[in-house]
This record gives C-alpha cells, sequence and structure tokens, in this order.
C-alpha cells in the first residue's frame, strides 16, 4: 500500500539549524515584542527536515516535503515582522455601515474581521487519525462497519450489532374485517410488499415484478358521485385488473412499454413510477438512486443507502480506512504524512494510521450517525422527489428538483467533500450533526413503521424525538459534546417553521434554518398546517426556546433549481432602465382569490393584507386593490416566465408562507431589490451581511404606506442597493454541490451537460463559501468561546485576529 522509509539528516545541517535557533532566540529575548513570538517561525518546518517520516500520499520518496509545509501561506521573513493592525482604522465602514469583503456588504465589526483575517490565514498542520476497526462478523453482509468507532450500519431491514437480525417492516396496518388492508398509510399494498423496505411491487408472477403498485394503483377507484366531484378510492378492495393481460382493460403489471407507448394497450393511469431508481412511464429503465455525494466514487448506491467498497466507510463512503488505497483517498485528506505506530508495524495488527495534512481552518468534523437519520430515510422514501435536490434520467443524467428542502443534502454534501472536513475531533472547531428533518417531516406516518401514533398526528414533534435521539446518540458514543455543552454543534433544520421544535437539549448548538423568526412578536407556531403546528408540544420536551436566535444561528438560502437560461440571459443584471415595475409579487394571497389557501393564519395574514391594498388581479368579488397602480403586479395568477417578470422589476415583495418561502432567493436572483414584510423574523444571512444596503423592509403595520415608501427611496440608492444585488446573487446558490455533481457526471459516465459549463464558468462566493466566511468569524468573535481557548491549537492566524480570554 505504501512503502517505510527512513530519511537521516546530516549532523551538519542540525548543528546549522541549532545555531541559528539559538541566536533568534537571544534577538527574541530583546526585541519582543516587535517581533513575534516564535511560532511564526514554524519551528516544526525547520524540524520537520530532520525527522523520522515514514509514507506519503504522494509518490516516489515518502517524505513530507518542506515546500508543501507554506503552500498558501505568506513568506516566513515577512510574517517575522508581521505588526498588529487595528482592523477599525484599516477597514472603515460606508454610510450603510457596512465593510465589503469579497464583494459583499457585511456588518461592519464581521467585515472589517473578514478583510483583515479571514484574507489572512495560513494552513496548519492536522493529524488526521485513519481508522481500522473491525465490526462483529463483518457487519454480516447487511451493512458497511463504521472503522472508526467498530460499529455497523445496516441496511434497510436489518439490525442488531452484526446486522443478522431481519426485520419486518410491513406496508399495511394490521387488517379487519371493514379494512381487510388496515387503514390507508402510503405505503398500502394491495400486491407484494417488499418487508425490508415497506414498499409495494407487483410481485413475482408477473411480467414485470419490481413495477411499483402502490397506494391507489393497487385499489378499486370508483368514478364520482357526480360530475365535477373527484373520484373515490375504495382501500378495502384490491383491483386485479392491474394483473390482465387483457388488452382492453387497464392493466399494469403486465404492461408492455413498447405496446403502451404505442398505445396499442391501456393501462391503469393511476400507477407511476414514483420509486427512486426507476425511469420511464412504466420503470422500464433501471437507473441510479439518489444518495449522499452518489457514494464518492467508493460504493453503489442501493436506493439511497451507499454500500461502500472494502476499506471504505461513511454516509457517502468517503472515509477511507487502513484498507483503502492512499492514491484514492478524497482531496481533503492529501497529501499527506503517513505515519504507522511502531508497534502496528512489527505486530502487522493495523488498527489506525496517523495522517498529517495541512488545513485551513474552521475545520468541521461531521458526525456519521446511525442511517436512521439519514441513508434509511433515503433509501426507503416512497416518491422519488421527496427531500432530495435531484433524480436520475434514463442516461443517469442529473435531473435537478424543485425542492425547495433540497438545501439541507447540498449543505451536507458540500461539508462532506469539504477541505474544511476534518476526522479529529480533539482538532474541530465545530461539529456537524446531520440530521434530514426534510426527508424525516415528508416521511412521517408513511408506513406502518414511522408511526406518528404517539405524536397526535404532529409530524414537528416526530421529528423532533429523532433530534432527540440523535443528541443521545452522540453523548452516548463520543466525547465532544460536554467540552462546549454543544455550543460548537451545528445542526440543520429545513422545514417550514425551522428549529422552532428543536429540543431542549441542543438549544446552545447552532442552527442552520430557512425561518428566522426570533419569536418577538410573532410567538406562536406560524403554519397554517395543523400537522406542522408546534404550539402544543410541552415545554419538558422543546423548552421555551425561540425558533431562531441571530447571536448564534444562521439562516441560509433555499435550493433552487440550477437552471442556465437566467445565467444566459443575466436576469441579475438587468439595468435600472429595463426595471419598469415598480414592485412585483406573484403567488398565493389567501382566501379572497380564486384557488387560494381558506385559511386566514396563512401567511400570518400578511400576503392578504398587501393583496387588500395593492392587487393587480380581481378577487373573488371582482374587486382590485384599493390602491392598485400600473406599475404594481400583486397577483396570484401563474406567470408565463416568472424569473422574466422579476426580472422587470425594481422591487420585489418577500412574505412568508407556512413559515419561510422562497421569495428572497427569487429576487436576490434575478437582481430585484428585496422587500421584507415579516416583523421580528430575519432572512438568509441577515444577522452577518448589512441588508440596508441591498434590501428594503418594510414593518407590517407599514403595510398601507407600502408603494408610497418605495417610491420615495432617491434614486441613487436605488442604484446602489441593485448593484449590491448584482455583487451578492452567487451566495444565494449553492453553485458548490452543484459542481460536485458535474464533476460525478463527467468521471462516472463522461457527461458534461450546459448547466455544469455554465455553473463553472462562475467565480464569485456561493451559499457553501459564504457558510464557511461565517463559520470562520464566529470561531474567533463569539463571546462563549473566550472562556475556553485552546492553549494548544494553531490558527494560522496573525494576533490580532486571534480571540483572547
Amino acid at each position: 500500500m505504501f512503502s517505510l522509509q527512513k530519511w537521516k539528516c546530516s549532523w551538519s545541517l542540525a548543528a546549522t539549524i541549532a545555531s541559528i535557533l539559538a541566536l533568534i532566540s537571544v534577538v527574541h529575548l530583546f526585541l519582543y515584542p516587535v517581533i513575534p513570538s516564535m511560532d511564526y517561525f514554524s519551528l516544526r518546518q525547520a524540524e520537520s527536515s530532520c525527522i523520522t517520516v515514514n509514507g506519503s500520499t504522494e509518490g516516489g520518496e515518502k517524505y513530507f516535503p518542506r515546500t508543501g509545509l507554506n503552500e498558501g501561506t505568506k513568506d516566513n521573513a515577512k510574517e517575522n515582522v508581521h505588526r498588529v493592525v487595528d482592523l477599525n482604522v484599516r477597514y472603515t465602514a460606508d454610510l450603510h455601515n457596512a465593510v465589503t469583503y469579497r464583494g459583499a456588504p457585511w456588518k461592519a465589526e464581521i467585515g472589517r474581521w473578514l478583510s483583515g483575517c479571514d484574507s489572512n490565514f495560513s494552513a496548519v498542520q492536522i493529524v488526521e487519525k485513519i481508522g481500522g476497526e473491525s465490526c462483529e462478523n463483518e457487519c454480516s453482509g447487511q451493512g458497511i462497519c463504521n472503522r472508526d468507532l467498530g460499529q455497523c450500519r445496516c441496511f434497510h431491514g436489518f439490525s442488531g450489532e452484526a446486522c443478522s437480525e431481519r426485520l419486518q417492516l410491513n406496508c399495511n396496518y394490521p387488517g379487519s374485517d371493514t379494512e381487510p388492508y388496515g387503514h390507508w398509510v402510503v405505503s398500502i399494498c394491495s400486491t407484494y410488499c417488499d418487508t425490508s423496505r415497506a414498499m409495494c411491487f407487483c410481485g413475482e408472477g408477473t411480467k414485470y415484478p419490481n413495477r411499483p403498485a402502490a397506494e391507489s394503483c393497487g385499489f378499486v377507484i370508483n368514478p364520482p358521485s357526480e360530475p365535477g366531484a373527484p373520484r373515490f378510492t375504495d382501500w378495502a378492495i384490491a383491483d386485479q385488473d392491474i394483473f390482465t393481460t387483457n388488452s382492453s382493460k387497464e392493466g399494469w403489471c403486465n404492461v408492455d412499454p413498447a405496446e403502451a407507448y404505442a398505445s396499442n394497450v391501456t393501462f391503469k393511469e393511476d400507477c407511476d413510477c414514483k420509486y427512486d431508481g426507476l425511469f420511464g412511464r412504466f420503470c422500464e429503465t433501471t437507473v441510479s438512486s439518489v444518495c449522499i455525494n452518489q457514494c464518492s466514487g467508493h460504493g453503489y448506491c442501493r436506493g439511497g443507502f451507499c454500500q461502500c467498497e472494502s476499506g471504505w466507510y461513511g454516509v457517502d463512503c468517503s472515509i477511507p480506512s487502513v484498507l483503502s488505497s492512499i492514491t484514492e483517498w478524497p482531496k481533503w485528506l492529501r497529501p499527506a504524512h503517513i505515519s504507522v505506530p511502531d508497534s502496528k508495524r512489527d505486530t502487522g495488527n493495523l488498527v489506525s494510521l496517523n495522517a498529517v495534512v495541512q488545513k485551513k481552518r474552521p475545520l468541521i468534523y461531521v458526525y456519521d450517525l446511525p442511517p436512521d437519520f439519514n441513508s434509511l430515510l433515503l433509501e426507503g422514501r416512497h416518491f422519488k422527489f421527496e427531500c432530495v435536490n435531484r433524480i436520475y434520467d434514463h442516461r443517469n443524467g442529473t435531473i435537478w428538483t424543485e425542492q425547495l428542502y433540497g438545501a439541507q443534502m447540498a449543505i451536507y454534501e458540500s461539508i462532506l467533500a469539504s477541505p474544511y472536513r476534518t476526522l479529529n475531533g480533539d482538532e474541530a472547531d465545530y461539529f456537524f450533526v446531520p440530521v434530514l428533518d426534510s426527508c424525516i417531516i415528508t416521511r412521517a406516518d408513511d408506513a406502518p413503521h414511522l408511526s406518528m401514533q404517539d405524536h397526535s398526528g404532529l409530524r414537528s414533534s416526530f421529528t423532533l424525538d429523532f433530534y432527540k435521539k440523535a443528541y443521545e446518540h452522540i453523548m452516548v458514543e463520543y466525547p465532544y459534546w460536554n467540552q462546549s455543552s454543544g455550543k460548537d454543534h451545528i445542526w440543520s433544520f429545513t422545514w417550514d417553521e425551522g428549529a422552532c421544535y428543536a429540543p431542549k437539549e441542543i438549544w446552545n448548538s447552532m442552527m442552520l434554518v430557512h425561518w428566522g423568526n426570533t419569536n418577538s412578536k410573532h410567538n406562536h407556531s406560524t403554519t397554517a398546517y395543523w400537522a406542522d403546528n408546534w404550539d402544543s408540544i410541552s415545554s419538558d420536551r422543546r423548552g421555551n426556546h425561540p425558533c431562531f436566535d441571530p447571536d448564534k444561528d444562521l439562516v441560509v438560502p433555499a435550493w433552487k433549481r440550477p437552471d442556465e437560461r437566467p445565467l444566459d440571459s443575466k436576469l441579475w443584471a438587468r439595468p435600472r432602465e429595463e426595471r419598469k415595475t415598480l414592485f412585483y409579487f406573484n403567488g398565493n394571497l389567501g382566501p379572497a382569490f380564486e384557488l387560494g389557501r381558506p385559511e386566514a393564519t396563512y401567511s400570518m395574514g400578511i400576503r392578504q393584507k398587501v393583496a387588500e391594498e395593492f392587487a393587480s388581479t380581481p378577487n373573488k368579488e371582482g374587486k382590485l386593490g384599493k390602491q392598485h397602480a400600473d406599475d404594481v403586479v400583486v397577483t396570484p395568477v401563474r406567470a408565463n416566465d416568472y424569473h422574466e417578470e422579476i426580472a422587470n422589476s425594481t422591487f420585489c415583495g418577500v412574505m412568508p408562507g407556512d413559515g419561510w418561502s422562497g421569495r428572497m432567493e427569487d429576487s436576490i436572483l434575478q437582481g430585484c431589490i428585496p422587500v421584507v414584510i415579516q416583523d421580528g423574523i430575519y432572512l438568509p444571512y441577515e444577522n452577518v451581511l448589512n441588508y440596508d444596503s441591498f434590501a428594503v423592509r418594510i414593518r407590517e403595520d407599514e403595510i398601507p404606506n407600502l408603494i408610497h415608501i418605495l417610491r420615495g427611496i432617491n434614486e441613487t440608492e436605488v442604484e446602489l442597493k441593485l448593484a449590491n444585488v448584482k455583487k451578492i446573487w452567487q451566495r444565494f446558490l449553492y453553485r458548490d454541490s452543484i459542481l460536485l455533481e458535474a464533476e460525478r457526471q463527467n468521471r462516472t459516465i463522461g457527461l458534461v451537460e450546459s448547466w455544469a459549463e455554465r455553473f463553472s464558468e462562475l467565480d464569485g462566493d456561493d451559499a457553501f463559501a459564504t457558510l464557511v466566511q461565517v463559520l470562520h468569524y464566529k470561531l474567533h468573535n463569539d463571546p462563549w468561546r473566550r472562556e475556553s481557548v485552546p492553549k494548544k491549537k494553531d490558527f494560522g492566524l496573525p494576533r490580532e485576529c486571534l480571540i483572547t480570554p
């Protein structure tokens, strides 16, 4: 796998180095503090020329090249004369009290630190432990061994320490005389149930046994009771016609795709190809399922769960064990100086390796949680579009989805593949806990084994339990939580009301959310969908925390489908004179309009109030808004070209739906100035970027004066805001995740599509880069960090950037 070699230093070289260091020490005593601490001279770098080194990920000689140690850093001589700089003096704020860093207007204190410190830090040496622990019976071939903990991660339908216990995951609840297939559930099945996943198929004896036959597909559907009424599915009577070979009957399980496409046979329209891994109207093509990072090229995606190759483990098969080939290690572990303990070399019992890698902070440790919190939720989902940002077509080409909750997967995948990732929890600055709440919510109650019976039908309560169990797991299996009481841990909550239902035990942590409700005004559940309401969750479980704390949490952008057309048209850069519409909002406006949401509480009544004043489309009574105007568009009617209409507007409304909506992202990505109307509720990056530089906030009680306020903004200010929107729009895209997928497509099937080419041409900081910058700032500026400054941790920063007790 790699050679072991010793490189001995000459005595003359050692003597020379010793003399130089002695002289420097004397000078240091007299000139301190003009000359920085000896840490700046990278003493270890000089010593590394004379130490025994026994392995490297690089070819040829197996020693750590000295030139590689300073990659990406300033010349040592420059560091030796580094002087303390007052960031407040060097980086002055503009009239909006913003300091610009990498094109974005940040809040002054954050922009100053980033300008002086994030742009001026160097790599440090990190020891990464490469595990080699074994698992009982190698998980019986029904799971993946976590080589760090020596624990099995079992596939769907298997359990136990060695994954040797077979689970019975039924599709149906117990039946009765009146409900022979049990009461309705998403997984209800009248044909063959795969009890390893609670998924319904045509089954053996049919021409296409692996074709899904779930839900209404397998049951008799009665015609409407009267004209205009919906059809009615009888969940007590199986539809035997789906097995027919009679071309005049509506079949399914024996229907030949070619005959159906040629219209030579009829088929049941209610049957479809809803499960992941199958493509085509009749599921005629087997394609890749969606897995985290598609198993990183070191495994097979089995419905959503990565079945890793020997030598690899982790949710995305990205963690090498001692059995892996060093030449195949991921980029975030290369180049590395490999160290094998002498005791292990002598016995041949290789349990672990130490790999010394050059990395820049902040470093993020990602927990390899049991698959209940991620992989199993993906593997067993009943609708292929649920909680993912992509699926695959007949070529295994990427089809991006409109799933707004896809940001959770994008962030997770980017962290796992990031150079900021570490396997060394002792060196980590943050700990990411990957619980996929977007999958939990959408899968709640979709099969008997995911029943919400103990949660009164509340998906919020059901999901809270998952987070609590994840917390209990890391408390038992890892030593890191208690070091900071969880303050350095990061959790993701992407559903409609974010972390409102987070269990009280984890509230100290940082929450990544789309809903920044501080509860300063709206201090209760704001969703109109009762199953997500959290008001009735007891304080014993939830505590009394707000949904969002701007001092520790961050609102991140929602996922928007990668679309090269707006890039080609440069909608984000459309000039002021072409934006003829003063104010634009297109969306559901509530019960007063056709097809409007019936609940008065929808959008907390905000959209309804805006429509009452400014609607440009008549409501059910045929009335326009009281203050409607020719250059104001407030309509529930779906636009022919939504993005184009936003790009033709100067100001665009940003208002809630059932919790957050994606209107902020729509505005920014099309270059429109966002007008935020939601009191006490933060938008993406609002606690770190200076919103006055590119947005307008209108209080809810100011809605009647909305248009008057916008017309009163002077042209210079409008141009400034539009210019700043142009500078930050890429920060609302998950370009890193998109390019990871482009790289996988090119590597695995040689496919380079237009979206990949267009997004690879962008060079601004994206959503993930922005998150890393925020984490870097918080690492050295969060007040709680002052109380627990690591004494021996190397941050690779100048002195004025370091936090002090």
